[in-house]
């Protein structure tokens, strides 16, 4: 029998994972380049978010907005420094550029942000209430009504905006959308600043429930981007239902077996999908030309 408080754990955990992946997605589809320092992105916003709110006391809606801010120029910096400058000469060395951020990034916040995992005390949001007899943590349900209302926005945003439309006609067709007049240059650094304000985000909700850390991220940003290939990273609707049912999975996983069982199931997982679907659940095949 899988209790409540099992499936909202599961629930709050993929929703991170939806998020991360949603990430994934905007830069694939608008760049077909994939930033891998997005788990590092994630444990940013948390220690920047450990270091505004708890340890210098500003208010929640002051550092928020600042989290998301220094989270997007980081997107800025890894497209312009990390991304850009392989594309322009036809290379896929981006994905071991970004990989490298990934690990620039998280040493530089060991080395001044300490070693030691740091609690943020949140006691309205991260002590249990009982309900059904089960012991649920109120950032529970915070994680994902969050997660799906920033998926819907962003959802919204894209059919409803000019800029939307625009960074659908580049994902559709590149160069049609250059002969148009878009400015895909553009697109693609908003793409950037876009997912890494995405794991940011994710970093400040998942920080009350997790201690902060500078190693809180790989892992993480590691199976999200699973999700994001077992939904089919073309699809955000698939990203996030593929993360959030990863999580579950792993969740449910975890409630009834030794921990060291979540990461082989959920891995496995991954691949018995792939062999089946090798374009994710709700993946396209690709059109290439010759």
């Amino acid at each position: 029998m899988i209790s409540l408080d099992v499936l909202i754990a599961g629930l709050a955990t993929g929703s991170i994972y939806g998020l991360l992946a949603l990430g994934y997605h905007i830069t694939f589809v608008v760049s077909n380049t994939v930033n891998f320092s997005l788990g590092a992105t994630l444990m940013f916003g948390a220690v920047m978010f450990y270091e505004l709110h708890t340890r210098l006391g500003l208010d929640i809606f002051i550092a928020v907005p600042l989290v998301l801010l220094f989270s997007g120029l980081l997107g800025m910096i890894v497209e312009r420094f990390f991304v850009r400058p392989f594309c322009q000469n036809n290379s896929v060395s981006w994905l071991l550029s970004t990989i490298a951020f990934g690990i620039i990034l998280e040493n530089i916040v060991r080395f001044t942000f300490g070693q030691e995992p740091r609690s943020i005390p949140m006691p309205s949001i991260s002590e249990p209430i009982r309900l059904f007899n089960a012991g649920i943590y109120p950032i529970e349900f915070i994680i994902p009504a969050v997660g799906i209302s920033v998926a819907l926005m962003l959802w919204l945003l894209s059919k409803k905006t000019i800029v939307g439309r625009a960074l659908l006609a580049a994902a559709q067709n590149r160069d049609a959308a250059i002969l148009q007049g878009i400015n895909v240059k553009k697109l693609i650094i908003l793409a950037y600043v876009v997912s890494t304000a995405l794991a940011g985000l994710a970093g400040m909700l998942i920080a009350p429930k997790l201690n902060v850390s500078a190693g809180m991220g790989t892992l993480i940003g590691l199976k999200a981007f699973a999700a994001a290939i077992i939904g089919g990273i073309l699809s955000a609707p698939g990203c996030l239902v593929a993360g959030i049912g990863y999580g579950v999975f792993e969740s449910i996983v975890a409630a009834q077996l030794p921990s060291a069982f979540r990461e082989i199931l959920g891995f496995g997982l991954l691949i018995i999908i792939l062999i089946f679907k090798p374009n994710g659940l709700f993946g396209k095949k690709g059109v290439y030309k010759v």
